[in-house]
């Protein structure tokens, strides 16, 4: 296992790194690779000085203040929901879970929607005060959903997942009714429900930070519980795993994970759903490699789609979800074709 994980690993470092390089690269204006690396390097302490200063203040701008702080935003966001998308296929037995299942996303977008309608986006915290209330309120949907659906001291899973679209469909259809309300904010709640990654700065990428090691490395630590699960509950829990506090822990784990990630991206979509089938496709069924994989798959596929949503069509960004919907849509057709034709049908994606 530590061998194919080292592999793959390995491997998906590389990938990030250069896909790193190209996505500096793409934009309004055009920069050779060769230059973007100088000035990468030459802003690591220590080896800084290899690397003569051969390009304009202007260009340094463009790489170290524009694009690379959104690129590293899409990158750890990216990572946050695949990671959390793995542990809820994991702990939830279903393929079809993802990040969002327990309403976390719709309860962070009322709470967006209601700071963009009453113009309080700078109140109190400056421009902290969306992505803190939207926080919150993913955190509070969390806590609705779970006394929903405990019964008698234990979370049935059906129940969390009932629970979590009754609370997803509810709070959706608020967020609905607060944009056609006035027609002044509504393409601004919109835009936010569709995910962007638009001006902004470092500062996001560090209030995230923390969640995506901290939340990841907890969601690893349990990649073995989330293997026994695959047995089923009954199974798991005669080998000694204590099944209602692991999953309990999980979700917790998983859930602020993602809504931290929504808080400063908006809704993205597919990327904690689709991304762990890829994985899972490559690398197999174990989550002791699923979910660092994940994370690094969901980096490389948010890095790509960002430069896209940005650069496809020249001065007019895409809303990010969109292309998200866009890649991840095909791919799991061909997916759901792929598992009927396999000899477990639908079961076998779990693998």
């Amino acid at each position: 296992m530590i061998r194919r994980l080292g592999g793959y690993g390995g491997a998906g470092v590389l990938l990030l790194l250069l896909s790193l390089i190209f996505t500096l690269r793409i934009g309004s204006v055009e920069l050779p690779a060769g230059r973007i690396f100088s000035i990468l390097m030459h802003e690591l302490p220590g080896i800084g000085k290899w690397f003569p200063r051969i390009w304009d203040a202007g260009e340094a701008q463009i790489v170290l203040k524009v694009r690379l702080p959104r690129i590293v935003l899409a990158a750890l966001v990216g990572a946050a929901l695949a990671v959390a998308g793995a542990a809820f296929q994991g702990v939830l037995r279903n393929p079809l879970a993802d990040p969002f299942t327990l309403g976390v996303s719709s309860g962070s977008s009322l709470g967006a929607a209601l700071i963009i309608f009453f113009g309080l986006r700078t109140a109190l915290l400056g421009q902290w005060t969306l992505p803190l209330t939207a926080f919150v309120t993913g955190a509070l949907t969390l806590a609705i959903v779970l006394a929903l659906a405990r019964d008698r001291g234990k979370l049935p899973i059906y129940g969390l997942l009932l629970a979590g679209v009754v609370m997803q469909s509810f709070l959706g259809a608020i967020v609905t009714f607060l944009s056609a309300l006035s027609d002044r904010p509504v393409n601004e709640i919109l835009f936010w429900t569709m995910g962007s990654l638009n001006l902004r700065g470092w500062s996001y990428s560090l209030v995230l930070l923390p969640y995506v090691l901290i939340g990841g490395m907890f969601l690893w630590a349990n990649a073995g519980a989330m293997n026994l699960f695959a047995l089923g509950e009954r199974r798991a829990g005669q080998l000694g795993l204590n099944t209602e506090r692991t999953k309990m822990t999980v979700l917790l784990v998983a859930t602020l994970v993602t809504a931290a990630a929504v808080s400063v991206s908006g809704v993205i979509g597919f990327v904690g759903l689709i991304v762990p089938h890829m994985i899972r496709l490559i690398a197999g069924p174990d989550y002791r490699l699923l979910v660092p994989l994940s994370a690094l798959g969901g980096a490389l596929f948010l890095m790509w789609a960002d430069t896209l949503a940005r650069s496809l069509l020249g001065g007019t960004e895409i809303p990010l979800g969109v292309i998200t919907a866009f890649a991840g849509a095909p791919f799991f057709a061909l997916l759901l074709q792929r598992s009927k034709r396999g000899k477990g049908g639908y079961g076998s994606w779990t693998g």
